[in-house]
Protein backbone atom coordinates (compact mmCIF):
# COMPACT_ATOMS: atom_id res chain seq x y z
CA UNK A 1 0.00 0.00 0.00
CA UNK A 2 1.03 3.18 -1.16
CA UNK A 3 0.31 6.14 1.55
CA UNK A 4 0.89 9.93 1.58
CA UNK A 5 1.39 11.41 5.10
CA UNK A 6 0.54 15.50 5.25
CA UNK A 7 0.94 17.53 8.10
CA UNK A 8 0.29 21.25 8.78
CA UNK A 9 -0.91 20.59 12.30
CA UNK A 10 2.11 22.69 14.13
CA UNK A 11 5.19 24.27 13.10
CA UNK A 12 6.22 21.57 9.84
CA UNK A 13 4.53 21.70 6.65
CA UNK A 14 5.39 17.87 5.99
CA UNK A 15 4.69 15.04 3.77
CA UNK A 16 6.17 11.72 3.39
CA UNK A 17 5.33 8.51 0.82
CA UNK A 18 4.96 5.11 2.29
CA UNK A 19 5.01 2.31 0.92
CA UNK A 20 4.07 -0.69 3.49
CA UNK A 21 4.71 -3.79 1.14
CA UNK A 22 9.01 -2.50 1.03
CA UNK A 23 8.53 -1.13 4.50
CA UNK A 24 10.14 1.83 3.78
CA UNK A 25 9.40 5.75 3.26
CA UNK A 26 10.28 6.29 0.06
CA UNK A 27 10.18 9.93 -0.14
CA UNK A 28 9.55 12.91 2.71
CA UNK A 29 10.19 16.30 3.52
CA UNK A 30 9.82 18.51 6.22
CA UNK A 31 9.72 21.93 6.25
CA UNK A 32 10.03 24.51 9.67
CA UNK A 33 7.43 27.11 9.79
CA UNK A 34 5.05 28.76 12.40
CA UNK A 35 3.36 30.79 8.75
CA UNK A 36 2.72 30.23 5.34
CA UNK A 37 1.85 26.56 5.37
CA UNK A 38 -1.19 27.54 2.62
CA UNK A 39 1.30 28.72 0.07
CA UNK A 40 4.11 26.24 1.20
CA UNK A 41 2.15 22.60 0.89
CA UNK A 42 1.13 21.80 -2.63
CA UNK A 43 4.41 22.48 -3.94
CA UNK A 44 6.14 20.52 -1.25
CA UNK A 45 3.65 17.52 -2.06
CA UNK A 46 3.99 17.67 -5.49
CA UNK A 47 8.11 17.64 -4.98
CA UNK A 48 7.64 14.61 -2.04
CA UNK A 49 5.15 12.26 -4.87
CA UNK A 50 8.11 13.40 -8.19
CA UNK A 51 11.16 12.30 -5.33
CA UNK A 52 9.25 9.16 -4.81
CA UNK A 53 8.17 8.11 -8.32
CA UNK A 54 4.64 7.76 -8.02
CA UNK A 55 1.57 9.48 -9.40
CA UNK A 56 -1.53 10.74 -7.70
CA UNK A 57 -3.37 7.77 -9.21
CA UNK A 58 -0.88 4.97 -7.97
CA UNK A 59 -1.55 5.83 -4.10
CA UNK A 60 -3.83 4.09 -2.23
CA UNK A 61 -4.62 6.29 0.92
CA UNK A 62 -4.03 9.60 2.01
CA UNK A 63 -3.40 10.44 6.04
CA UNK A 64 -3.66 13.76 7.33
CA UNK A 65 -3.06 14.74 11.17
CA UNK A 66 -6.36 16.34 12.40
CA UNK A 67 -5.23 18.54 15.40
CA UNK A 68 -4.97 19.44 17.73
CA UNK A 69 -3.12 22.48 16.87
CA UNK A 70 -2.82 25.36 14.88
CA UNK A 71 -6.66 26.30 13.47
CA UNK A 72 -5.52 27.65 9.81
CA UNK A 73 -2.44 25.19 9.67
CA UNK A 74 -4.69 22.06 10.11
CA UNK A 75 -7.55 23.88 8.02
CA UNK A 76 -4.82 23.84 5.00
CA UNK A 77 -3.77 19.78 5.72
CA UNK A 78 -7.09 18.46 6.40
CA UNK A 79 -8.04 20.69 2.80
CA UNK A 80 -5.55 19.21 0.57
CA UNK A 81 -5.61 15.99 1.91
CA UNK A 82 -9.53 15.81 1.11
CA UNK A 83 -8.78 17.68 -2.61
CA UNK A 84 -6.28 15.20 -3.49
CA UNK A 85 -8.23 11.96 -2.58
CA UNK A 86 -11.08 13.15 -3.89
CA UNK A 87 -9.32 14.05 -7.44
CA UNK A 88 -7.77 10.65 -7.19
CA UNK A 89 -10.34 9.05 -5.82
CA UNK A 90 -8.34 7.36 -3.07
CA UNK A 91 -9.35 6.93 0.43
CA UNK A 92 -8.46 9.06 3.40
CA UNK A 93 -8.07 8.57 6.97
CA UNK A 94 -7.36 11.53 9.66
CA UNK A 95 -5.11 10.98 12.63
CA UNK A 96 -4.78 13.16 15.66
CA UNK A 97 -1.41 15.17 16.34
CA UNK A 98 -1.18 13.35 19.81
CA UNK A 99 -1.47 9.76 18.59
CA UNK A 100 1.91 10.93 15.99
CA UNK A 101 3.20 12.15 18.82
CA UNK A 102 3.43 9.43 20.69
CA UNK A 103 3.92 6.19 18.22
CA UNK A 104 7.74 5.66 17.94
CA UNK A 105 7.37 5.86 21.78
CA UNK A 106 4.51 3.68 21.67
CA UNK A 107 6.87 0.99 19.45
CA UNK A 108 9.29 1.26 21.45
CA UNK A 109 7.25 -1.42 23.47
CA UNK A 110 8.41 0.48 27.07
CA UNK A 111 6.40 0.24 30.20
CA UNK A 112 7.13 3.41 30.95
CA UNK A 113 3.78 5.78 30.45
CA UNK A 114 3.55 8.79 28.10
CA UNK A 115 2.27 12.30 28.56
CA UNK A 116 1.86 13.89 25.18
CA UNK A 117 1.86 18.00 25.47
CA UNK A 118 1.43 20.32 22.71
CA UNK A 119 1.04 24.07 22.85
CA UNK A 120 -1.83 25.54 23.48
CA UNK A 121 -1.26 29.17 24.96
CA UNK A 122 -2.11 30.67 27.83
CA UNK A 123 -0.21 28.42 30.22
CA UNK A 124 -2.33 25.97 28.65
CA UNK A 125 -1.39 22.48 27.05
CA UNK A 126 -3.60 19.80 24.79
CA UNK A 127 -2.91 17.06 27.13
CA UNK A 128 -2.87 13.09 27.09
CA UNK A 129 -1.15 10.18 29.06
CA UNK A 130 -1.18 6.88 27.81
CA UNK A 131 -0.05 4.04 28.46
CA UNK A 132 3.21 2.43 27.05
CA UNK A 133 1.10 -0.49 25.37
CA UNK A 134 -0.91 2.58 24.15
CA UNK A 135 -3.82 2.30 26.02
CA UNK A 136 -5.17 5.75 26.95
CA UNK A 137 -4.97 6.48 30.98
CA UNK A 138 -6.13 10.48 30.86
CA UNK A 139 -8.54 11.23 27.91
CA UNK A 140 -7.24 13.93 25.65
CA UNK A 141 -7.82 17.50 26.46
CA UNK A 142 -7.00 21.25 26.85
CA UNK A 143 -5.60 21.78 30.56
CA UNK A 144 -3.38 24.27 32.55
CA UNK A 145 0.00 23.04 32.78
CA UNK A 146 -0.33 22.62 36.55
CA UNK A 147 -2.84 19.89 35.62
CA UNK A 148 -0.71 17.53 34.01
CA UNK A 149 1.21 16.58 36.76
CA UNK A 150 -1.79 14.12 37.95
CA UNK A 151 0.00 11.90 35.24
CA UNK A 152 2.67 11.56 37.92
CA UNK A 153 1.05 8.74 39.72
CA UNK A 154 1.72 6.57 36.94
CA UNK A 155 5.16 6.88 37.38
CA UNK A 156 8.50 8.36 35.74
CA UNK A 157 6.36 9.65 32.50
CA UNK A 158 8.15 9.96 28.85
CA UNK A 159 6.89 13.78 27.63
CA UNK A 160 6.97 14.09 24.13
CA UNK A 161 5.50 17.02 22.10
CA UNK A 162 6.41 21.04 21.45
CA UNK A 163 5.19 21.95 25.00
CA UNK A 164 7.56 18.84 26.64
CA UNK A 165 10.07 21.00 28.02
CA UNK A 166 7.46 23.49 29.72
CA UNK A 167 6.25 20.56 31.31
CA UNK A 168 9.37 19.71 32.11
CA UNK A 169 10.98 22.64 33.67
CA UNK A 170 8.04 22.97 36.08
CA UNK A 171 7.45 19.34 37.13
CA UNK A 172 7.48 19.28 41.12
CA UNK A 173 10.14 18.25 42.32
CA UNK A 174 8.78 15.99 44.96
CA UNK A 175 7.23 13.47 41.78
CA UNK A 176 9.11 10.81 39.68
CA UNK A 177 11.32 12.57 37.44
CA UNK A 178 10.64 12.42 33.75
CA UNK A 179 12.56 9.70 31.95
CA UNK A 180 12.75 11.47 28.83
CA UNK A 181 11.46 14.91 27.40
CA UNK A 182 11.35 15.18 23.74
CA UNK A 183 10.21 18.62 22.81
CA UNK A 184 9.97 18.08 18.74
CA UNK A 185 8.01 21.12 16.94
CA UNK A 186 6.22 18.79 15.25
CA UNK A 187 5.47 14.44 14.92
CA UNK A 188 7.86 12.82 12.40
CA UNK A 189 6.00 12.77 9.36
CA UNK A 190 7.26 8.76 8.70
CA UNK A 191 5.11 7.96 11.90
CA UNK A 192 2.56 10.14 10.61
CA UNK A 193 2.50 8.04 7.51
CA UNK A 194 2.64 4.44 9.65
CA UNK A 195 0.01 5.67 12.08
CA UNK A 196 -1.95 6.24 8.78
CA UNK A 197 -1.34 2.90 7.47
CA UNK A 198 -2.69 1.37 10.86
CA UNK A 199 -5.75 3.29 10.85
CA UNK A 200 -9.09 2.26 9.77
CA UNK A 201 -10.79 5.17 7.40
CA UNK A 202 -14.42 4.58 8.64
CA UNK A 203 -13.47 5.22 11.85
CA UNK A 204 -10.76 8.27 12.05
CA UNK A 205 -12.28 10.89 9.41
CA UNK A 206 -10.54 13.86 7.96
CA UNK A 207 -12.03 16.02 10.02
CA UNK A 208 -10.62 19.09 13.05
CA UNK A 209 -10.40 17.66 16.65
CA UNK A 210 -9.59 21.21 18.21
CA UNK A 211 -10.42 20.01 21.42
CA UNK A 212 -11.42 24.09 22.42
CA UNK A 213 -12.99 26.80 20.24
CA UNK A 214 -10.73 29.32 18.44
CA UNK A 215 -9.36 32.77 20.17
CA UNK A 216 -10.46 34.56 17.76
CA UNK A 217 -13.83 35.29 16.99
CA UNK A 218 -15.98 36.62 14.33
CA UNK A 219 -17.35 40.21 14.69
CA UNK A 220 -20.43 40.71 15.61
CA UNK A 221 -22.58 42.79 12.61
CA UNK A 222 -23.61 45.82 14.82
CA UNK A 223 -26.45 45.91 12.06
CA UNK A 224 -27.73 42.75 12.66
CA UNK A 225 -27.54 42.87 15.98
CA UNK A 226 -29.46 45.77 16.36
CA UNK A 227 -32.25 44.03 14.26
CA UNK A 228 -32.67 41.44 17.02
CA UNK A 229 -33.66 42.81 19.62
Amino acid sequence: MLILAIDTALDNCAAAVLDTQAKSVIAQESLPMKRGHAEALMPLIARVVTKARVSYLDLDRIAVTTGPGSFTGLRVGISAARGIALAANKEIVGLTTLSAYVAPLVAEKSALPIVVAIDARHDNVYFQAIAGNGATLIRPGVVPIDETFRAARFGAVRIVGNAATMLADRWPPQMPTPSLVDAQPGPDISWVAWVGAATDPEKSPAKPFYLRAPDAKPKLDPLRADSTR
